[in-house]
Order: C-alpha cells, then sequence, then structure tokens
C-alpha cells in the first residue's frame, strides 16, 4: 500500500494501527486532528512535513507547547510497525484513504466537513463512494412491510444504476444491499465493526471481486461493535447517498432514529420514511418532524423510483463553504 507523506502523517497520529496497548500516547481523535489542521495551515505547511522533525521543531514551527510537540512527534516515530500492519491489510484487500487523498468522497467534504472522518479503510470499488444513490436504513426487526420496502428499494437501485448505500447489517441493510446486487446492481455499505470480518463473507467476497461491492469504516478494521461506532457511521451513510429511505424506525431512541434526526436537522439529502397502516411510531414521528412519505406498497414502476423522489422532494443543496483541506 503506497500512501502520500500526508496520508502518512494522518495515520501515523490519527490511528491505533501499529500503536502498543500500553502506549503512553494515544492517537488524536478527529476533535483533536481539526485544530492541528488548523494551526499547519497557519504554519504554510501540510501534515507530511511533520515527518521527520524534532519535538522542538514541531514546537516552533506550530507555536504549541512541549507536551504537545512532543505527542505528536512519539506518534510519528511508529512508521514501521504502520507500514508492516498497511502491507497485512493490503493482502486481505483492505486499502487506506485520507482527507489528505484527492479520492477521498467529495461529499463528505461538502456535508460534514470537519466532521468527516480523518480515515476511511475500505475494501471493493472505490469509485463507488460518492456515485448518484439511495440510501436505506432502519431496524434489524421489521414486518412484512418494511421486508417488502428494503427489497423494492434495492432491486430498483440494481436496475436503475443507482448505488445503494446502506450499513451493511443485519435486516433492513442486508435486505437491499442484496436486492441490489442480484439485480446485477452496485453497493455501499459502511460498517460499524470489523472490516476484515465483513470481507470474509462468501457472498461479499464474490461482490467485492466483481467491483460491485465497497464496503468501508472510519475505524480500524479489526474494530468490535459498540453502540457508539454505530451511532457515529450513521451520518456516513446518509451523507454519501442523494436521497435516504427510513424503512422502520424506533421512537425517540436506537440508531436509525438518532441517524435519521440528524440527517433532518442536517438538510443533508431529502429523507422519506415509510408510510403504511401499521408503521412503527418512530415513522410516523419522523414524518411529522419534517421527512417526506414514501407509500407502501409503491404505485410506480421501479425503474420510474429516482424519477418520483425528485419530483416529490425540494431540492437541497448543502452549503460547500470553508471545506476542510485535510
Amino acid at each position: 500500500m503506497t500512501l502520500s507523506l500526508d496520508s502518512q502523517a494522518i495515520v501515523l497520529l490519527c490511528s491505533q494501527i501499529g500503536l502498543l496497548s500500553k502506549s503512553e500516547f494515544s492517537p488524536l481523535t478527529l476533535r483533536e486532528w481539526n485544530p492541528l489542521t488548523r494551526k499547519l495551515i497557519t504554519a504554510s505547511m501540510r501534515p507530511g512535513d511533520l515527518i521527520g522533525l524534532t519535538p522542538q521543531e514541531i514546537e516552533s514551527q506550530l507555536a504549541i507547547g512541549t507536551k504537545e510537540s512532543e505527542r505528536y512527534f512519539q506518534l510519528l516515530q511508529r512508521s514501521g510497525m504502520v507500514a508492516i500492519e498497511l502491507e497485512r491489510l493490503a493482502s486481505l484487500g483492505i486499502q487506506l484513504l485520507t482527507r489528505a487523498d484527492p479520492e477521498y468522497p467529495a461529499r463528505y467534504r461538502e456535508r460534514l466537513r470537519e466532521s468527516s472522518p480523518a480515515m476511511l479503510f475500505y475494501a471493493g470499488e472505490k469509485a463507488l463512494l460518492g456515485q448518484p444513490g439511495i440510501a436505506v436504513v432502519g431496524s434489524r426487526h421489521l414486518d412484512e412491510a418494511g421486508q417488502a420496502c428494503a427489497e423494492f428499494v434495492g432491486n430498483s437501485c440494481g436496475l436503475s444504476g443507482l448505488v445503494l448505500y446502506s450499513g451493511g447489517a443485519k435486516g433492513v441493510d442486508t435486505i437491499s444491499m442484496n436486492a441490489a446486487l442480484t439485480s446485477r446492481g452496485t453497493a455501499v455499505g459502511i460498517v460499524a465493526d470489523s472490516l476484515e470480518k465483513a470481507i470474509r463473507s462468501p457472498e461479499n467476497r464474490e461482490a467485492l471481486s466483481r467491483g460491485d461491492l465497497c464496503l468501508a469504516t472510519p475505524y480500524s478494521p479489526s474494530a468490535p461493535f459498540s453502540v457508539g461506532t454505530a451511532m457515529g457511521r450513521n451520518k456516513l451513510i446518509y451523507t454519501l447517498a442523494d436521497y435516504a429511505i427510513v424503512v422502520a424506525s424506533d421512537a425517540e431512541k436506537g440508531g436509525t432514529w438518532a441517524g435519521a434526526t440528524e440527517a433532518l436537522r442536517s438538510k443533508w439529502i431529502p429523507i422519506f420514511v415509510l408510510d403504511h397502516i401499521d408503521m412503527p411510531e418512530g415513522n410516523k414521528m419522523l414524518i411529522q418532524r419534517g421527512a417526506f412519505q414514501f407509500p407502501h406498497p409503491f404505485v410506480e414502476d421501479r425503474l420510474k423510483l429516482k424519477t418520483w423522489l425528485e419530483e416529490q422532494s425540494a431540492k437541497i443543496k448543502p452549503d460547500t463553504s470553508q471545506l476542510s483541506l485535510f
């Protein structure tokens, strides 16, 4: 895996890769990385310029304290261990993008700005990230209408040449993704836990090898599942897509509710919610908060889904000012 100097610096400073479990110096969080990028810009520097500097030089050029400069210096010293781990990941088919890379998803820069992840590990076709498509989200526990909706949208995306965006989990995610791939379409899954485990699935491996699937995560490729990681990746699903369809949501709790309400509040994209007689209470409340109704059954032909979404929704253009450089 070949990385630019800037990307190398970002990995060294922001990732757990190659870091001893008992290390005194923890990697930078996103909240810590963003102030550092501003300091680099003020000093007319790029991340890669930090590699090879002494703690005293880092302290002087960035106008920071001794403790902070020592932390940066120590994190930058493990390039050998990081290189070995990145080569191991590459042998599994896992690659890396950072905010310093031109191929990094433009929609994250535009919509999330400084909230966009500093790094993105991925397997499969990276060109799918940010291509026109529909995000499908919802509970793992579905009624008959929810299952039919997830499958319908997946098939529609596959037949229409749209990317199906999901979280790659059981339930809505799996049903819609499988439907898209079965229809000879493409899909992107933003996973909340181990990417290494996800790529070992026989179904995923076949789609990855065809170039029909991309699995990505902002977390370590071996990270276990947690509520925090699941919540954190929600925005990464919405902000890659053109539209989102919420199939089933609990009321005022859970990851689907949190992600949908954040997307509505931020106005990243038009949000549609499955509307049917037995829909969950969360669906009703999201519609009350401004989401568009998505009818069940859908009366139009599945090939007309995108046109229908365009006609029903207002055009929401994200504010692209003050984009983050890296």
